[in-house]
């Protein structure tokens, strides 16, 4: 420590994003001090900025910094490739920093305005995958300045970061909406604290405690509310559970979202993007059915006055209840990391570019649309099992071991983006796709819903299809082939 008290720091970039973290360091030593920048630019090389030294190539000086044992690198370079990146980790790394911190990508840290708040210990999903798109957030969030903006879902992983991206749209009043009290709790301290140290515009942020599944209570909040824009994000997603609990699955993501889509259309609210899931293609499980009907119940309720539309992405890295944070844990017990298939594959991006593309669909697409984030190629889970043990040190399969369980109810082996029905087509967007679709009829979706509900709800002139879950999924079978069949499927 310098002085005995504070951090030294360096910062791997001298570039804006590097100087606005070295100014706050300056105001707040009690966090850190700036000892060097260290840059691979040969024009600032040898230099000082606001008097600090300028250090590089990096590769040459990282092994040769006259290093204290509580030292700590900021990797400050948010328009870097994931290559880059993962380049620059490992110098660092090999250099036995205390602690290694990066910032955000591009599209969370605006120009000349990053904020050392905004650092976070690095994580996997920071080395993994392709290099995120690149989207000038205030400008794609340009639509949302001086509207009332819903969030549902907006403790969990995609939701939050849809309310973190929209604190820079200069939004009036941003509204967290989730049936989860701890949740909401979490991502409202989050974002206060970002307000406070000077992250994005003074949106007035009001969490909402509630039940979509409530539909009168939808109606009154959302009357209430008067929101201009609903983002819906929220949703049973765990394909697991949502095969042992299919009725709640169902109640929720189905019967919550035509709440949730009347009661907009009643307040009066023009626009609303859903949150969708390549689960929905030929689903063979009953989560990615329930995302698929209610993908068409958004879609036909668009009209003249109501621009409502969804986006359908793979999985993002990180996600609460995906793989990732699995095998972390897995392997911080030593092993071992268990993989359903050696042949499983998916399809990856980053949380936050996902949000992003999420955002400026809101307000690009048409009424109606649908679309579908490019998820590039689909990545091996076996050979992202593999990065991640590296990452943490480890030779996969030698001292971390590997076991193969066999898919769970609900898995596939591949996913995929869209079926025999729908044509993916480019936009002048990029990572953006609009899918032209065929072959599915409002009556179709009227009779689904028609069905599913004295499962979903009690009725008194047919009370004993309540909660029967045999007969869901008959129901859903007649609807939907891919679907398998279960034999052992419990009555309820």
């Amino acid at each position: 420590m310098s002085g005995g008290r504070h951090p030294r720091v360096y910062i791997v970039g001298a570039g804006f994003a590097g100087m606005s973290i070295a100014m706050e360091l300056h105001r707040k030593r009690v966090l850190g001090e700036v000892t060097a920048f260290l840059d691979d630019d040969p024009a600032k090389i040898g230099t000082r900025i606001e008097g600090i030294p300028v250090l590089g190539p990096i590769a040459d000086v990282v092994t040769l910094l006259n290093k204290r044992p509580a030292d700590e690198a900021l990797i400050a370079i948010p328009g870097a490739s994931q290559e880059r990146i993962r380049s620059v980790y490992r110098l660092l790394e090999q250099a036995d920093f205390a602690r290694i911190r990066i910032l955000p990508s591009i599209s969370q840290v605006l120009q000349g305005e990053a904020h050392l708040i905004q650092a976070r210990d690095v994580d996997p999903q920071d080395l993994l995958g392709r290099t995120p798109v690149h989207i000038d957030l205030k400008q794609s969030l340009k639509y949302l300045r001086g509207k009332r903006v819903v969030v549902t879902g907006a403790g969990g992983t995609i939701g939050s970061e849809l309310c973190r991206q929209l604190l820079s749209g200069g939004a009036e009043r941003l509204y967290l909406f989730g049936h989860g009290e701890n949740s909401i709790y979490d991502i409202e301290r989050e974002l206060r604290l970002l307000q406070e140290e000077g992250v994005g515009e003074r949106a007035t942020i009001v969490p909402v405690i509630g039940e979509l599944q409530d539909s009168e209570f939808m109606r009154f909040i959302l009357r209430r509310l008067q929101a201009d824009v609903i983002f819906h994000a929220a949703a049973h997603k765990h394909v697991p559970l949502s095969e042992t609990n299919p009725v709640g699955t169902i109640a929720n993501n189905v019967f919550g979202t035509q709440n949730l889509v009347q009661a907009a259309r009643e307040a009066g609210t023009t626009r609303l993007v859903f949150v969708s899931t390549d689960k929905v293609v030929e689903p063979r499980s009953v989560y990615g059915v329930s995302k698929r009907i209610a993908e068409e119940i958004v879609l036909q309720a668009s009209d003249g006055e109501h621009d409502y539309m969804v986006v359908r992405f793979g999985n993002v890295l990180g996600a609460r209840g995906s793989i990732i944070p699995l095998f972390q844990k897995q392997i911080r017990k030593g092993g071992p990391v268990t993989i359903t298939h050696p042949d499983a594959t998916r399809y990856f991006m980053t949380i936050p570019e996902a949000a992003s593309l999420v955002l400026k669909v809101g307000g690009v697409g048409d009424s109606g649309g649908l679309y579908l984030l490019d998820m590039g190629s689909p990545i091996s889970i076996h050979e992202l099992a593999e990065q991640l043990v590296r990452f943490y040190g480890f030779e996969p399969h030698r001292e971390i071991s590997f076991a193969y369980t066999g898919l769970r109810p609900g898995e596939k082996l591949h996913e995929e983006l869209t079926d025999s029905h729908e044509k993916p087509e480019e936009t002048e967007y990029e990572k953006i796709l609009h899918v032209r679709r065929t072959g599915w009829e409002r009556t179709h979706t009227d009779a689904i819903l028609r069905s599913l509900r004295p499962v979903c709800t009690k009725h008194p002139d047919d009370p004993g299809q309540y909660r029967n879950r045999r007969r869901l999924r008959e129901i859903l079978a007649e609807h939907f082939p891919s679907l398998p069949t279960r034999e052992d499927e419990p009555e309820y």
